[in-house]
């Protein structure tokens, strides 16, 4: 995995003032979200006041920590995580040196050295060193296979363990332990969480909301065990398990300890400056030497230590106003947490454990998965815990802040915001409006409703233009929602959409794309994204995977496909579940089978111990709890016994259903099941823009259910309707009649020039239901139905490049004709949990 940021250090000597420059030398310790947030408000104040050096002990630019989950789960990039790339630094005149560690400073000559031996003069100091994972001093600790999870060192570390699979055991049930455990368990991994206390996140949640989550997460798959202490780390040259003080053994070939963390303090500490549980601090985050200050999770502020983003945005600002010599002090923070577990919504704030005097207001609702609990004293609010639905996190927070007297809405103050300013009826808009100025709207970039809205009037017109304007929404993207609505409040009908991009790296759409990879006769995807001027050298999860496809729908035969940037079930060729195994599911043409296959799926159930067998919606046999170790033998031994994958995982023809027709039925018109294997033979194997579905139907009693899948065939006395545009799934649509043909040479040249013309303009992940939607029957007719040459075209172009996309895979894998990708599994996307039919 490529990452930004890397600098060459020259060996030594002390680095020389530049000639002429008579600047104070601001130096910094700390390349991350604390020191150069604190940068970023000091150039937002007087932009030339100091010359800046920032030192980072990592080879990167500086990223979003908090977004180090996401990476982990393979929802984002590195790329989309970092908040300052390089030319953020250049432009500031920022001297950036990564990798090279400050590790003494000399308070008398005013000086500081780097791990190179490098020496920097400084005439202020900052030092914003962060926080230190906390180790648990047990035997075995040191073994290879223990890490931390603080960097995205760490988060190469899990990925390459991954890789490999097997058992893993986080040590933690606080926010990192929980995901780490979520990532890992999408990444294949059976993974088991160990907590010493009783309840999850104890310190953001009360015993209710720790149940729900807990609950939730066992539902994924994770072995929650509380009150579980460890004993010891157990392994010989690496770890191999975890011992409890109970004598239960954990087996693990990976263990993460994310137990808490610790104020790194150590070169301040050497430096002689004052410490108590962090480097002490004063109101401007000056420390006990005048030219040395503080930012972030390494201080301690008039005996506090913080953890959270928003206290850490606060100093920052009261640190920027102290160096350009305008001080409003610090005084402290009071903190909310609004998190996202594992994609569980989750906040807290104050204090909720219900001491003398306190009342409680608690709302459950466990069809939705909500519980809202309030905690109050003397008619204010001093306590909030919310699962599952947090939007009210910051008007409940504000009430906390200010302590309001709530007696006049305590009876439907639980019910949100929008209920009880709207007088009993819900008006979200009206909610978001009465926030004050000083609310917190974002609170992974401490972003407040008067900045958003400061932006907003300032020219920041769409969702995108405020991200780059003040940040908000630009992280997490849980605080979108609120985003909006202030866009549509201060600005009403003249709120900009902006242009749908592919995504973050360019700024082309879909359609583009398409036409320009045709028109420059482009050849891969580095081609793609060197001509379209890509931001990101190696583009992202939703990039890459809709270039591969664009690209082999254009050049079948010609381009090779990137295994690299496929889905990861599309790569494995098997659906991951949420135990971390497996299932396969061999093609059934026609959903027809024969006492040979189901020999071979028998002697695959038995031989591989499958806990389950479960006849599927696309009238298949699909094999439940493979390991991802045994799925290239399983693969050859259905192989073998002559089936072929059946796609269950892929964006392409998953199946063809039927009904047994004219053959067998009384009420048979035409015979649907030999129609239906023709069709499946002639276009299996395809790659689409999306999950492909097709049935045909023997007669208008649609047993096949023709009516609500991507391509559809209704047998009548007369011939064949044939009906496009279905879908049975969340939103059910009933398909469009597209025509009525009369033979099934017909129904299967109308069938490949309708999968061909989707296949070309339809957009990567556009279902063909709102493909015609967006486009227009009328549209598709024209191609397919009036225009027959067009339509000869279009079903030449299908057959042409189906001779190219009708190898097996399972044949090519068990042949060793394809590279195992194992190592690299969800690099560009997230595991895909959808069911296989």
């Amino acid at each position: 995995m490529d990452f930004q940021g890397q600098v060459t250090v020259e060996e030594s000597s002390r680095d020389a003032v530049p000639a002429g420059d008579p600047r104070p030398h601001l130096v910094v310790v700390g390349n991350g979200m604390a020191g150069c947030r604190a940068v970023e408000e000091l150039l937002a104040r007087e932009p030339g006041r100091y010359r800046i050096t920032i030192f980072g002990a990592e080879p990167h630019v500086n990223y979003n920590r908090i977004m180090l989950s996401p990476v982990l789960a393979g929802e984002k990039t590195f790329d989309e995580i970092v908040i300052n790339d390089h030319a953020w630094y250049a432009d500031a005149g920022i001297r950036l040196v990564t990798e090279d560690p400050i590790v003494t400073i000399d308070r008398a000559d005013k000086t500081v050295s780097a791990r190179s031996g490098r020496t920097t003069a400084y005439d202020k100091l900052l030092i914003a060193t962060g926080s230190d994972p906390f180790i648990i001093p047990v035997p075995g600790r040191d073994l290879p296979g223990v890490i931390s999870f603080r960097d995205m060192k760490d988060v190469g570390h899990m990925l390459a363990a991954a890789a490999q699979g097997g058992d893993a055991v986080v040590i933690g049930g606080g926010l990192l332990g929980l995901e780490a455990a979520h990532g890992l368990t999408l990444r294949g991994m059976k993974v088991t969480v160990l907590h010493l206390m009783d309840t999850l996140m104890e310190r953001q949640l009360d015993e209710a909301a720790g149940w729900l989550l807990r609950t939730a997460l066992e539902a994924r798959g994770q072995t929650i065990l509380t009150g579980a202490d460890t004993a010891e780390i157990v392994g010989d040259t690496h770890v191999q398990g975890v011992r409890l003080k109970d004598d239960r053994v954990i087996p693990a070939s990976l263990v993460v300890m994310a137990v808490g963390i610790r104020p790194s303090v150590a070169l301040a500490r050497e430096a002689g400056l004052e410490i108590g549980r962090g480097i002490r601090v004063d109101d401007n985050m000056v420390t006990s030497d005048p030219d040395i200050l503080a930012v972030g999770e390494c201080v301690e502020h008039d005996g506090q230590v913080y953890g959270l983003v928003a206290p850490l945005w606060e100093m920052c600002r009261a640190l920027a106003d102290g160096l350009v010599g305008r001080p409003t002090g610090y005084r402290g923070s009071v903190t909310s947490t609004k998190l996202k577990v594992s994609g569980i919504d989750v906040f807290s704030a104050g204090d909720f454990s219900g001491g003398d005097g306190a009342e409680d207001i608690v709302l459950r609702d466990a069809s939705r998965g909500v519980y809202k609990r309030l905690v109050l004293e003397e008619d204010r609010v001093i306590g909030a815990v919310l699962y599952g639905d947090t939007a009210d996190g910051a008007w409940y927070f504000d009430l906390l802040k200010k302590r309001e007297d709530v007696a006049a809405i305590r009876d439907v103050m639980i019910f949100g915001q929008a209920f009880a300013s709207g007088g009993g009826q819900a008006d979200p808009k009206a909610a978001v409006a009465a926030l004050s100025d000083d609310a917190e709207i974002c609170g992974c970039n401490g972003v407040s409703k008067g900045q958003v809205v400061a932006a907003i009037t300032g020219g920041a017109c769409s969702l995108d233009a405020v991200r780059g304007s003040c940040k908000a929404s630009a992280s997490c993207g849980s605080c979108t929602g609120l985003v909006e609505q202030l866009l549509a409040i201060t600005l009403g009908d003249e709120v900009q959409a902006g242009p749908k991009t592919m995504c973050k790296c360019t700024s082309f759409g879909h359609d583009d794309v398409r036409r320009e990879i045709v028109a420059q006769e482009m050849r891969s995807i580095p081609e793609v994204m060197q001509r379209l001027h890509w931001s990101t050298p190696d583009g992202c999860a939703s990039c890459r995977p809709a270039l591969n496809y664009y690209l082999l729908c254009a050049l079948p035969g010609e381009y090779v496909d990137d295994q690299q940037s496929r889905f990861v079930n599309e790569r494995l060729h098997a659906n991951i579940q949420k135990d971390g195994t497996y299932s396969v599911v061999p093609r059934m043409w026609g959903g027809l089978t024969n006492p040979r296959e189901l020999r071979a799926i028998a002697d695959v159930v038995e031989k591989y111990n499958a806990p389950m067998v479960k006849v599927t919606g696309g009238q298949r046999l699909d094999i439940f709890g493979i390991r991802k170790e045994d799925l290239p033998v399983v693969w050859a031994d259905l192989n073998a016994a002559g089936m072929v994958s059946g796609h269950a995982y892929g964006k392409s023809l998953r199946t063809v259903k039927t009904c047994v027709g004219s053959e067998w039925c009384r009420f048979g018109t035409q015979d649907s099941t030999g129609l239906g294997v023709k069709i499946e033979r002639m276009a299996w194997g395809s790659w689409m823009p999306h999950k492909f579905k097709i049935a045909v139907s023997g007669c208008p009693r649609n047993c096949a259910e023709a009516t609500i899948k991507d391509f559809g065939v209704v047998c009548v006395d007369s011939g064949y309707e044939l009906h496009v545009g279905g879908n049975g799934g969340i939103k059910v649509r009933a398909t469009d009649l597209l025509c009525k043909v009369a033979t099934e040479a017909e129904a299967m040249h109308y069938c490949a020039a309708f999968i061909q013309l989707y296949r070309e303009e339809a957009r990567y992940l556009e279902r063909t239901a709102p493909w015609i939607e967006r486009v227009g029957l009328d549209h598709i007719k024209a191609r397919i139905v009036a225009d027959a040459e067009g339509r000869d075209a279009l079903a030449a172009r299908f057959r042409h490049s189906q001779l190219f996309s009708q190898d097996d895979p399972w044949a090519q894998r068990a042949a060793g004709a394809e590279r195992d990708q194992h190592a690299h599994l969800g690099e560009f996307r997230p595991l895909v949990l959808e069911a296989a039919e």
